[in-house]
This record gives C-alpha cells, structure tokens and sequence, in this order.
C-alpha cells in the first residue's frame, strides 16, 4: 500500500479488538517516539523499548508491559533475538506487524541485516499472526519477504501506487550550479510551508541548506555524518515547525512521520525507483496537494556508479541489480509521457495516463511557473497550471491563524504539529468555518476525542473574525 493509505490501520484497529499486545517491528528509532506519541492521542496505550533507552527506563516499561498496561509495542529489529526477545515470551503477544517490511530483502532499496533477525519469528510464535507491510515491493521483493518471514500462504492486500495529490515533476539539470537556484525559487514559493531536499552527498545537504538559510528560509542539513542528538534536534524542529526546510540525504527516507510536508525536492537522481517512491512518499500524507520535484542529470548516474562501486555490497548480482537500478531511475526521468504511469508500470501496476497529477500530462513547467512576477507578458497561459496548495484555500488569514494556533498547542503538549490537526483538516475548517461543537464534528479528521481536547480553542479562533 502506498505511503499515507493506511497501512498502520490495519495492526492499529486489531491491536484494540484482540486484546493482548501487538508488536510492531520498526526501523528506526528517531520515529518511534513519534509513533508512540501519536497512538496516544487516539487512544491506544503504546510504549517504545530500544537503544535511546537507558537500562532502568527499559527495565519500568518492561514491567509495565508485563502488567498489561501497554497494548502496542514498537521495537527495532535489532533488539528482537535479545532483550526483548526475552520479554517477549513473557507478554501477551496477540499480533506481530513488521513495518517497512522490504527492508528484509537483499533485492529491496533499502536493505538493512538487522531485519533478518525477524526470519524465526512465526516459528518462535506459533499461531500468532504476522502482517508485512511496504510501500515500495516489486514482485520479486514481495516473494523474497514471504520466504524470509516464512509466510504461509499469506493473505495479499495490494493498493493502488497511483496518489493523484501528489504532483510529479521532472527538470533535467543544466550546466553549473543553477540547481540550488531552482530549488530556491520552489521554496521562496512556498513560504512558510514544509518541504524536504534530498541531497546525494552530505556535502550537498550542508550545502544547500546553507545556501537556502542565506536567503532567510528556515532550513537545516540531516545526514548521517551529524551526531545523534544533531539528527534528533533537526527531526524535532521539522516536526514542531520551527523548521521549514530539511536538506537531507537517504538517512532520512523513512524517518518522518509529518503529515503536512507539502514539497519533497530531490537536488539529485534517486538511486533506484523504489527508494525514489519511498521518498515522495513524504508528501502529502494528509491527502492535501503536494509537488515533488525531481532534478536528474546522468552525470548524477556516474555519480552513483561511483558510490556504488566504493560500497560494501559483496554479491556481484547484488552490485549489478543496484547499477542497473540507477539507470531505471534515470529512464524514469527521462522519457516523454506520463510519470505516474511509468512509476506504478515498475510495480507490476498499469494504469492509464493521469491527465493532471504530473509535468508532462500538465504541461507545465513549473520552475518557470515559480519565478517571481514582473512586468514583463507572464509565460504561463500556455497550459492549464494547477493552483498552489495555498490557493485552494478559500480563506488563506483564517488558515495560518489556525497553523498558529495548531503550533502553540502542540508546543504546550510537546508533540509533533500534526499529531494536533492535519493541515488537510486546517483548510476544512477555513471553509466550513463551523460555530458550534456540532458543526465542528463535520471538519475532516475531527472525532469526540479531537472535539474534547481542542474545539473549544480552535472553534474560539475561528468566531474571532465575526
């Protein structure tokens, strides 16, 4: 299922009807907290164990689980034939889901030896059910994560990879650096919105934002090369929205779970197609409208062939699939037509043309559409051009008063913005601009629980301008 479908719906609902706990298996450490945080404001009583854990908190969240007060547990796949491997034997297990589940095959993007720690699991849990859930399995990875779960028979649930909010766009790079100017251009047009620039090196992370911090947009570097609690503090300021701009290489393709990025830029070709749907899957998970960008040269492929050549990977199969993806990525750049078609046809899925959710079905270019305005003739009655997300909302004031409004209650709560409203529910309420509770239960996204902890704040807000 693709990213934003719902694929944590399906071990979040069994996890309250079964009883029980459910383990999931997460890759990364820096979103768990995340993941936990936002369980709680829905209601499920979740808890993390790993590694940013000191012995005596694990030790309490052990017992606490033991005692039955948790019934969702995430932990990394490292710690599953050690600490709490052992606890598990001790728990009430009742369903384990394994999240990112193509990160256990050598054939996948993103492939991590951690996750074969988790081949033994349904034999170790004899009829305990096991999901796997992925946004990115091809075919054969789809049968390599079946046979390395020892998967019986499994149930296949597949989604559609096509998500018509987000807007793909494809820009072949030129000579010199102009790049970062483009990426500025993009950004200056969204102001005040969040955004992520995947980078191919480090060097180009720092780079770029630094650049982009010169001209006074709220932006920082994430990679690998930055300490812990570097990455930490640059994901918890993306997150609470004091940042804007994350200029990120690879290390950060699953570790965001923000629902309102509304751009995903990459400066650089994506070193395969899977890693590159990973990637713009950052985008627009709140079902809003989201531009990704890609700029593409084959000297990024060259790039890459050296990287790659410089990598560790032993199996000469391996090393080859690895280059010939590259120039997959690269033919899905390239080629005229429709992006979306050419991007789920390498997921085995065929649909037809998009009509208005890429460049080339649009027509539009929109580097060019972000230039700033002069008094020159505009160039870009030449196409119908699909309107900025902050366009479609019918009353912008109200929309940003309520962005902060959203930022000052989730400071307070000490969560991540959209853990309080998506920005999908931020624009329903501009336009429905509802007056009493009753009215407010009609917004997108709005529950009894939402109702309770903030209609009355946001409902105030939005009666201030009558």
């Amino acid at each position: 299922m693709p990213t934003g479908a719902g694929k944590s719906v399906t071990y979040q609902i069994p996890a309250r009807l079964i009883g029980g706990v459910t383990l999931v298996v997460s890759p990364l450490i820096s979103l768990m907290k995340d993941q936990v945080d936002a369980m709680s404001e829905v209601g499920i009583r979740a808890t993390f164990l790993n590694s940013s854990l000191d012995a005596a908190e694990r030790s309490r969240r052990a017992a606490r689980l033991r005692s039955g007060e948790f019934e969702m547990l995430y932990a990394a796949p490292e710690g599953i034939d050690a600490s709490v491997g052992r606890l598990l034997d001790s728990l009430d297990l009742k369903l384990i889901a394994v999240d990112e589940a193509h990160c256990i095959s050598e054939w996948g993007h993103d492939f991590r030896p951690s996750y074969r720690n988790l081949a033994g699991l349904k034999q170790r849990f004899k009829g305990i059910p096991v999901l796997a859930l992925t946004a990115t399995a091809t075919p054969r990875v789809k049968n390599d994560i079946i046979e390395q779960l020892a998967l019986q028979d499994p149930l296949e649930v597949r989604g559609s990879f096509f998500r018509p909010n987000l807007h793909l766009f494809a820009v072949k790079k030129g000579k010199g650096d102009g790049v970062r100017d483009m990426i500025f251009r993009l950004v200056r047009a969204r102001r005040g919105e969040s955004g992520i620039v995947y980078c191919l090196s480090r060097k180009a992370a720092d780079a770029t934002a630094g650049f982009l911090e010169g001209k006074r947009v709220r932006a920082a570097a994430y990679h690998a090369g930055m300490t812990p609690e570097q990455r930490a503090n640059t994901q918890d300021k993306f997150s609470r929205e004091d940042l804007d701009v994350v200029c990120a290489t690879i290390a950060f393709g699953m570790g965001i779970d923000k629902s309102n990025v509304r751009f995903v830029i990459h400066r650089d070709l994506p070193r395969s197609i899977e890693g590159y749907y990973q990637e713009i899957g950052r985008a627009g998970r709140d079902g809003a409208a989201a531009d990704c960008v890609l700029f593409y040269s084959w000297a990024d492929v060259m790039s890459l062939d050296r990287i790659l050549l410089n990598s560790e990977v032993q199996d000469p199969e391996v090393a080859d699939q690895q280059r010939r993806a590259v120039r997959r990525m690269f033919d899905l750049a390239d080629r005229p037509g429709c992006l979306w078609r050419r991007l789920a046809g390498h997921f085995a899925e065929h649909i037809a043309a998009c009509g208005e959710s890429c460049g080339s079905c649009l027509k539009r270019d929109i580097v060019e559409d972000a230039r700033p305005a002069t008094g020159a003739p505009a160039k870009k009655e030449r196409t119908k051009v699909r309107p900025a997300p902050t366009e479609a909302i019918p009353d912008p004031g109200l929309f940003e008063r309520l962005r902060a409004l959203r930022k000052t209650l989730a400071d307070e709560r000490k969560v991540p913005a959209f853990v309080v409203f998506s920005d999908r529910a931020l624009q329903d309420m501009a336009a429905r601009k509802p007056r009493t509770r009753d009215e407010f239960l009609d917004v997108h996204g709005v529950g009894r629980k939402k109702l309770e902890e903030y209609g009355d704040s946001f409902l105030a807000e939005i009666l201030r301008e009558r």
